[in-house]
């Protein structure tokens, strides 16, 4: 069958069979390998992408079932400036080790920072439970995240200037 995806930004026209999953068009027929296949069955989230702003397991998803719909990879969060925040905090964190359950990671934790800026380290957890690493121990990945939904330190606001006769102005 003739599907239409959207898939990092990117219209795609593909022939796909009617029982494809998601992962697998994203991988074989688009290239984008950075979506694992785990456990094929929604347990360890190393297939987790953005569908319409949400996460979910793209092993468990029809190709189908995509179309009409936004889909973001881990290979979409870098944009022409360079790497996304998310992705730069779990490299300054520590939180990338052997980096199979990296990309499911980057992407639930993407999805939650869109619903919320500024989630509670609880909120963090919650939405990171679907997503298994045997590297990290998760307190690595849960800075990371947190570090990511902090505003940015506001410059230092340099003293007023002087006006001519002595004063701050």
């Amino acid at each position: 069958m003739r599907l239409s995806l959207n898939v990092n930004g990117m219209e795609h026209e593909l022939d796909v069979r009617p029982t494809a999953r998601l992962i697998d068009v994203l991988r074989l027929q688009l290239g984008l390998t950075g979506v694992k296949e785990g456990c094929s069955e929604g347990e360890c989230g190393a297939c987790t992408v953005i569908v319409d702003d949400k996460a979910v397991n793209s092993c468990l998803v029809l190709a189908a079932q995509a179309r009409g719909k936004k889909v973001l990879t881990v290979e979409g969060l870098a944009g022409d400036d360079g790497l996304d925040l998310l992705q730069r905090m779990f490299i300054e964190h520590g939180a990338v080790q052997c980096g199979y359950c990296t990309p499911g990671m980057l992407m639930s934790a993407k999805a939650l920072l869109m619903a919320d800026p500024h989630p509670t380290e609880e909120a963090i957890r919650l939405a990171l439970a679907g997503n298994l690493c045997r590297c990290t121990g998760y307190t690595t990945i849960v800075a990371a995240v947190r570090a990511a939904s902090e505003p940015p330190a506001e410059p230092a606001t340099p003293p007023p200037e002087p006006d001519r006769e002595g004063g701050a102005v």
